[in-house]
């Protein structure tokens, strides 16, 4: 007996979707001016925000829309608009793709297609296009902390008592930070017993290793009495170092110390000789106090 022939596909039935291949970017914020604080914003801030310049084509096609990078979003959603064309884009959201930088630029793409006040769709995985390299005038960010998720808001929406109520569980998360002056991409905060000294380092891993695993082996690693060298962890392809501090003092007292520390760690990054023994051992030491911050 012959074998049935297959139906053929009928017309009125969907094509197969394409599917969506998923690129993994280890450092998504490199060449940027400011890539340290792009990852201390999305990785160390609770609250904060800072003004971004779409590059001049986008403004040609969708005019000077105000676009503001927020460290996260009500319901950490990855964008919103305002009635008023205003544009927020969140840095910490729930559902992302193995490269950051096209995540943002697909959520500022998205946000500049969606009419005003509307809410924005944007894909889990977006492919292969711009990036935010590609969508963004490129400069320092000029951050401002907030110590509540206000800037979120409307005039009116605080009247609004669901509103109110999400927006005080959102401020009652937030641990106290500030932005230290003595280092880019540099904050303290305080958790209920301790507190905390972390600082995304801007050079590339294997140097910004070699250069603490030599302040270690000499001693040098931590920020004064008191203080303990906690460990360090990645965050997108730079190494972050956390000091445990003492509650207590406020976040200016750790100025000095910390410039005093980023001084010492710059003359060993400058140092390019192969590590010594004792600097070898600081490594492994180093590498097996990796911490997760979560």
């Amino acid at each position: 007996m012959s074998k049935r022939r297959k139906n053929p596909r009928s017309a009125d039935q969907a094509p197969k979707r394409e599917k969506v291949r998923d690129i993994f970017v280890p450092r998504p914020f490199e060449g940027l001016a400011d890539e340290a604080e792009w990852i201390a914003l999305r990785e160390l801030v609770p609250a904060a925000s800072a003004p971004l310049t779409l590059a001049p084509d986008l403004v040609e096609r969708f005019g000077d829309r105000p676009v503001t990078l927020a460290t996260v979003l009500p319901m950490a959603w990855p964008a919103m608009t305002k009635p008023n064309g205003r544009i927020f884009v969140g840095l910490q959201r729930h559902v992302q793709s193995g490269d950051v930088s096209r995540d943002l630029a697909v959520a500022i793409l998205c946000a500049l297609q969606t009419t005003p006040g509307g809410s924005v769709s944007v894909p889990a995985l977006p492919g292969a296009g711009p990036r935010l390299q590609d969508v963004l005038v490129d400069g320092p960010l000029d951050v401002t902390m907030h110590d509540g998720f206000e800037f979120w808001l409307d005039d009116d929406a605080a009247d609004d008592p669901n509103v109110k109520a999400s927006l005080e569980r959102a401020n009652a998360s937030i641990y106290p930070t500030v932005r230290l002056a003595a280092a880019p991409a540099a904050y303290w905060c305080r958790v209920p017993d301790k507190g905390h000294v972390r600082w995304v380092l801007p050079d590339q891993e294997d140097a910004a290793l070699a250069a603490l695993s030599r302040l270690s082996a000499a001693g040098e690693l931590l920020l004064g009495s008191g203080t303990k060298f906690a460990g360090m962890f990645r965050a997108h392809g730079l190494l972050v170092p956390v000091w445990d501090i003492p509650g207590e003092p406020e976040a200016a007292e750790w100025e000095a110390p910390l410039a005093e520390f980023a001084k010492r760690y710059e003359e060993a990054l400058a140092d390019t000789e192969p590590l010594d023994a004792a600097a070898r051992r600081a490594r492994q030491g180093l590498l097996g106090r990796q911490l997760t911050l979560r």
